[in-house]
């Protein structure tokens, strides 16, 4: 194993700051990626059920 201890693993050499900042960053930017994502496809997903419903409505009044 490369850390004696989970403490030494924890402080990562004295390299902590960096390591475990760049983590959550990373792991943030992942959080946000995956909401930012699901927020458009509901919004897609809205927008397609209403121009169904526009065409249809349309269509029913045409005939």
């Amino acid at each position: 194993m490369a850390f004696a201890s989970f403490s030494e693993f924890l402080a990562m050499g004295g390299h902590a700051p960096y390591v475990w900042s760049a983590w959550g960053v990373t792991a943030l930017l992942l959080l946000a990626t995956v909401w930012h994502a699901r927020a458009e496809q509901r919004l897609l997903l809205k927008g397609l059920k209403r121009r169904a419903r526009r065409e249809n409505s349309a269509r029913g009044s045409a005939q």
